[in-house]
């Protein structure tokens, strides 16, 4: 296995304080993910010895209008600096900012031309930010029918196109498998596809957003041919636990394992 295994904190362990998720995933042997870093103490999560592998990298904004990519563009930098006490390498982008239960806060499933050129430059930009300070940002596809109706540049097509587009090697993608499944299907071609422009790829079954073996897919199947692709990064499960949180990180060892 030439890849590493990561969990999210935000989705395991949820009885416990944030800081002890942390701590417990880390002393599983995953590297850990977090989301929203602004209420949180990260010197505290620092001192716990973890090491991170994604955070969110903005706070408000979006990629095409000129008061959301003004948004964006300063709460990226505000997130790097943040990812720098965590010495986190990677930060998460969607197409827009979300809101409560990942809605956009700002719906817009319908783009034009314009603004796909407008959210290139937008991801320019932060890519330069990302080098600037020596991160990479992520670029995550969403699900349209389950989780995030309205968000724009949701499918995994979609955020291919555009980091394919600005082909910065400080803009990645972030290649949610759990999202493309519901979204567009055929995981095995669509990772063989962006395996160049991947930066990480998350995990969760379907139906459920569980740990792998409590759906549909055959993650399985798929680790073999990262395997078999060469696939060196980073392979992070976003996922609830269907039951125990350790027998959850159990069954995501197995299937990557």
């Amino acid at each position: 296995m030439t890849y590493r295994l990561a969990a999210c904190a935000e989705m395991l362990f949820l009885g416990l304080p944030f800081e002890e998720r942390v701590r417990r995933i880390h002393e599983r042997g995953f590297l850990v993910e977090i989301w929203d870093w602004s209420g949180k103490d990260l010197p505290a999560l620092a001192a716990t010895g973890a090491e991170f592998s994604s955070m969110t990298g903005y706070l408000r904004g979006d990629l095409t209008t000129d008061e959301g990519r003004a948004q964006l563009l300063a709460t990226a930098e505000q997130s790097l600096a943040a990812a720098e006490i965590l010495d986190c390498p990677r930060l998460n982008l969607h197409g827009t900012g979300l809101g409560e239960g990942g809605i956009p806060v700002v719906p817009r499933e319908h783009v034009t031309g314009e603004d796909w050129v407008r959210a290139a430059e937008t991801l320019r930009l932060v890519a330069e930010l990302g080098a600037a300070a020596g991160r990479t940002f992520v670029l995550e596809n969403l699900n349209l029918a389950v989780d995030h109706p309205g968000t724009p540049f949701a499918r995994a097509a979609d955020t291919l196109a555009l980091v394919r587009g600005v082909d910065h090697p400080n803009l990645r993608l972030n290649l949610d498998l759990y999202h493309a499944q519901i979204g567009e299907g055929n995981l095995i071609s669509l990772v063989t596809e962006a395996l160049p422009w991947i930066g990480e790829i998350q995990v969760a079954d379907v139906p459920g957003r569980c740990e792998p073996g409590t759906g549909e897919i055959r993650y399985e199947a798929v680790a073999a041919a990262l395997r078999d692709l060469g696939y060196d990064g980073v392979i992070g499960m976003e996922a609830w636990a269907s039951g125990d949180p350790d027998a959850a990180l159990d069954a995501f060892a197995a299937a990557f394992g």
